[in-house]
């Protein structure tokens, strides 16, 4: 059967004033328009590969979400949910726990965010959300991007990180904080304070999963968990899955419903090449690739802090913009190379692997490898700086002969293939609108 309601029966007062008559019937009864009130961002018209478009066909509003959040992910640009989102959402605002693993820059903050922002209640002045990450830029980013969907909510999100002033950070905490996003040390110093109350704090978010539970971390999750109820939620999500996730899984999470949509590890919007070169021809041949190529912006890869401030000077020795960013720098440099970088101020950075860990700069088209890594885990992550949210993009790695090895052995493991440079890249395989490219500008790359 179906109800229907009279609207003269719904308890409203006719009489009460218009400017609040009108205000309930946009928030409760006439739903219709309220989609064209919403301040949008341009449409996003680039292609996009089914690393992200394969989905059932969902829409955001199937999931029963307040209006209010709605808003909030429709005017940041959302339209539709990636994989990822499509599969974790409705589970998560089941009160499952979730074992989840998706491939990099498909969508996975959001797939976390709107369900925590959903269950929070912000008539509660208390912290009920507590968001893991395992660097502080990653942190920055995933409370902006809980700001920007919760504008429209009473919920105030924090973040806390280590290298920043603590005294700051508990005159806020002292205040209404109901999500915070924080690095694990920085909230354990808090929790050992008893400045951090999490006593009613029902749900737990641990993304990037396995950095966070690495020898890096060693002992921290065990004890934070210790401070949180009994009656709690874990959402753990990450790429890739080493066996301390499988312990930690075991110990921690009750029968946790499993996502994995990793059939293959690489993106598919992301074409890999490699270069053979000798050590000595590395700057000739990144030159080479800044001259040819029609880079947006490009992130650059060496292994070591002090590679990557040598390598950073000689580009900018060459002409060419470029910031660098790596762990051994002050915070607020590093806050401020990283917020400049995002907004398009420059259009190389050079780093360690500090900016392999979930960083997502839509402007991104160009990976190189600079220096390659020794490990298959770490190239997956470099490599899907680029390529975001199913775009386009291309990765290049510079190969010198002792590195012949690694770039095989990680082609096994997964399961990708990196091919030789070719003379001739066509633009299409990593700009952003392929219309607007003339494909008899194609480029010239020496082997």
């Amino acid at each position: 059967m179906i109800a229907t309601t009279n609207h003269n029966s719904s308890g409203i007062n006719l009489s009460m004033p218009s400017k609040q008559m009108n205000r309930i019937s946009f928030e409760g009864i006439d739903d219709a328009g309220w989609k064209a009130k919403l301040k949008l961002p341009p449409q996003d018209k680039r292609i996009k590969t089914s690393d992200v478009t394969s989905t059932k066909g969902n829409d955001f509003e199937e999931f029963c979400l307040k209006r209010e959040l709605l808003m909030g992910i429709f005017e940041k640009g959302w339209e539709k949910p990636s994989p990822i989102q499509e599969a974790s959402i409705p589970i998560a605002l089941s009160g499952k726990d979730i074992l989840a693993r998706a491939k990099n820059g498909t969508g996975k903050t959001g797939a976390y965010s709107i369900p925590v922002l959903e269950q929070v209640d912000p008539k509660l002045d208390v912290i009920q959300a507590l968001v893991i990450v395992p660097t502080r830029e990653l942190a920055l980013q995933t409370s902006q991007i809980c700001i920007e969907l919760a504008k429209h909510l009473d919920i105030r999100v924090m973040v806390t990180t280590g290298g920043t002033n603590l005294k700051d950070d508990i005159l806020r905490i002292y205040q209404r904080v109901h999500v915070i996003i924080a690095t694990p040390g920085r909230i354990l110093d808090l929790l050992d304070k008893s400045i951090a109350k999490v006593d009613h704090c029902r749900i737990l978010v641990l993304d990037e999963a396995d950095k966070l539970l690495s020898q890096d971390f060693k002992g921290m999750l065990d004890h934070i968990i210790s401070r949180l109820p009994s009656e709690r939620q874990i959402l753990l999500y990450s790429a890739t899955f080493p066996l301390t996730v499988k312990q930690f899984m075991d110990k921690h999470l009750r029968s946790p419903y499993e996502i994995n949509l990793m059939e293959e590890l690489t993106l598919k919007g992301v074409t890999q090449y490699y270069a053979f070169v000798q050590e000595k021809q590395k700057v000739h041949c990144l030159n080479t690739l800044f001259s040819k190529l029609q880079i947006n912006q490009s992130i650059i890869f060496c292994n070591s802090t002090q590679r990557v401030e040598l390598l950073a000077k000689k580009i900018t020795d060459l002409g060419y913009c470029c910031y660098y960013i790596h762990a051994k720098m002050a915070q607020a440099h590093r806050n401020r190379v990283f917020h400049d970088f995002r907004k398009g101020s420059c259009r190389n950075l050079v780093c360690s692997d500090l900016f392999t860990r979930g960083i997502d700069v839509q402007a991104v088209n160009v990976v190189i490898n600079f220096d390659f890594p020794k490990m298959a885990e770490t190239y997956l992550h470099r490599i899907g700086r680029s390529g975001r949210f199913g775009h386009l993009g291309i990765a290049i790695n510079l190969i010198t002969y002792d590195d012949r090895f690694a770039l095989h052995r990680i082609e096994q493991e997964l399961g990708t293939e990196i091919k030789p440079i070719p003379k001739v890249i066509d633009p299409r395989l990593y700009v952003a609108r392929p219309e607007d490219v003339d494909i008899s500008e194609e480029m010239e790359l020496s082997k």
